[in-house]
C-alpha cells in the first residue's frame, strides 16, 4: 500500500494559484475577443453605414467580462484571507487529516487472494497503530474477517513475515517472523523492529500476513516506516513566550545531525477542541537547539479559544533531501506535551501576518482585480459592478 508523505503546509499563493490558472485563461479569451466588434471591410459606396454589434454578442461579451471581475476578485480575496496567518501556524480545521497522528488506521476490504482474487462475500477489518516508526519504537496490527452482514468469521493466521524493501542491486534485507495471536474478537501482532534482524534497517518495511477465512486463503500487506538512528532528542522541559505576534512554545532539543528540522504540533483549547497545527521547518545546527511552535496572534483573537492552551502529540524528523528514505525520525512526544499558562490575550497583537511574499502576491491580484473591473466598465459604463467577495473575518476560509 502507498503512503502520502507529509509535508510543509504549501504557501497560500500555491491555492490562489490554482484559481488564477482559471483566471489566465478566461482572461487571455477574453483578449481575443474585441472590445466593440468590427464591420468587414465595405465596397466603395457614397455613403458608409453604420455597423452595430448584434445585441446577443454585446450580452456574450458582457457576461465575460462580468465574470472575470468575479473571478479576479474571488482570487484576491481568497489569498487574502489564507495568506493572514503565517505557514507555520493554521487552524486546526484547515488540515483535518493531522490532528490525531497517534490514532490507528482502519481499514476494511474485500478478502484478496495472493493473485489478486477478491472476494467480497468476506471483508478484511485491519488495524495498524502507526505507519512511521522511530527508533526503538513498535507498531501493532490486528484483523478480523466479517461475512456479508457484518458478522464475526473464522480466521486463522497462519504465516507473518516482515522484510525491508530493497530496490535496484541493494542487497535483500532479512526476513522476521511477527507471530500474531487470537485475541477473541480478533488475531493481533507487533513488529519492534529495534529487536529483530532489522534493527539497522533504514526505510519501508513490510509485513505480509497470511490467513485463512471463509474457506479460502488470503493474504494482507501492512507498511511501516522505519528510522534505526534518532538525529537528535528533547532535552528539557518546554516553556512558552508571547514573541514575535505569537505565543510561542519552546521546545529544547539536542541535535546531533545537523540540518533541516520539521516538527508539528498539535494545540487544543481548554475544552479539549482541536485549534491549531504549529509547524516548525528550520535548518539547525550541532547542539543545544531550540523548536519554537506557535500559534498566532490574530489566529488566537479570530478563534477566541478557551484558555489555557495545551500542546499534545508532537512529531518530527530531520529532513534528507533528494536521498531515499528522505527523513530520519525523531522521537515522538505523544499525548500531553505542555499546558500553557497565558490566561489572557492581553498583549497579545491581534495584526494579520505580513511578508515580502504576501505583499507581492496581494499587488500583483489587486492589478489584477483593477484590470478587470476597468475593462468592464469600458465596454458598459452603466454596469453595476458585482459585489466583493472580500468577507475574511471567520477562520475557516
Amino acid at each position: 500500500m502507498g503512503w502520502r508523505w507529509r509535508r510543509r503546509w504549501p504557501a497560500a499563493a500555491g491555492v490562489a494559484a490554482c484559481i488564477g490558472l482559471g483566471l489566465i485563461t478566461l482572461m487571455r479569451e477574453g483578449e481575443a475577443v474585441p472590445e466593440a466588434p468590427q464591420a468587414p471591410p465595405a465596397a466603395p459606396i457614397a455613403a458608409a453605414r453604420t455597423v452595430t454589434a448584434p445585441p446577443e454578442n454585446r450580452a456574450a461579451r458582457r457576461r465575460q467580462l462580468v465574470e472575470q471581475v468575479r473571478l479576479t476578485d474571488h482570487t484576491y480575496c481568497s489569498y487574502l484571507a489564507h495568506s493572514r496567518y503565517p505557514h507555520e501556524s493554521r487552524p486546526a480545521g484547515h488540515h483535518p487529516d493531522q490532528l490525531y497522528p497517534n490514532q490507528p488506521l482502519l481499514e476494511t476490504n474485500p478478502m484478496r487472494a495472493e493473485g489478486g482474487d477478491s472476494h467480497p462475500e468476506v471483508q478484511l477489518q485491519t488495524a495498524q497503530s502507526r505507519v512511521y516508526l522511530a527508533a526503538g519504537e513498535q507498531a501493532d496490527f490486528s484483523l478480523r474477517a466479517l461475512d456479508g452482514g457484518g458478522q464475526p468469521q473464522p480466521l486463522v493466521v497462519t504465516r507473518a513475515l516482515a522484510q525491508g524493501m530493497t530496490y535496484g542491486q541493494s542487497r535483500p534485507a532479512p526476513q522476521v517472523a511477527v507471530p500474531f495471536a487470537d485475541e477473541g474478537a480478533a488475531w493481533r501482532g507487533t513488529l519492534a523492529p529495534a529487536q529483530t534482524a532489522l534493527a539497522g534497517f533504514h526505510g519501508t518495511i513490510r509485513l505480509e500476513v497470511r490467513y485463512q477465512a471463509g474457506g479460502r486463503e488470503g493474504v494482507v500487506l501492512f507498511d511501516v516506516i522505519y528510522s534505526p538512528q534518532s538525529p537528535a532528542s528533547w532535552s528539557g522541559r518546554p516553556r512558552e513566550a508571547v514573541d514575535g505576534g505569537a505565543l510561542q512554545f519552546a521546545l529544547p532539543l539536542d541535535v546531533r545531525l545537523p540540518g533541516r528540522y520539521v516538527v508539528t504540533g498539535r494545540v487544543d483549547d481548554a475544552a479539549g477542541r482541536p485549534f491549531a497545527l504549529a509547524t516548525f521547518n528550520e535548518v539547525l545546527g550541532q547542539g543545544a537547539q531550540q523548536v519554537r511552535l506557535q500559534v498566532h496572534g490574530k489566529l488566537l483573537h479570530d478563534g477566541a479559544p478557551r484558555l489555557p492552551l495545551l500542546l499534545r502529540d508532537v512529531e518530527g524528523y530531520l529532513l534528507r533531501e533528494n536521498l531515499d528514505p528522505d527523513r530520519l525520525l525523531l522521537p515522538r512526544l505523544e499525548g500531553k506535551v505542555f499546558a500553557s499558562r497565558t490566561r489572557s490575550l492581553d498583549g497579545v497583537p491581534d495584526t494579520e501576518w505580513q511578508s515580502e511574499e504576501r505583499s507581492r502576491y496581494l499587488a500583483e491580484y489587486a492589478k489584477d482585480r483593477a484590470a478587470a473591473r476597468t475593462r468592464l466598465a469600458r465596454f458598459d459604463p452603466q454596469a453595476a459592478m458585482p459585489p466583493a467577495d472580500c468577507g475574511i473575518g471567520r477562520m475557516d476560509q
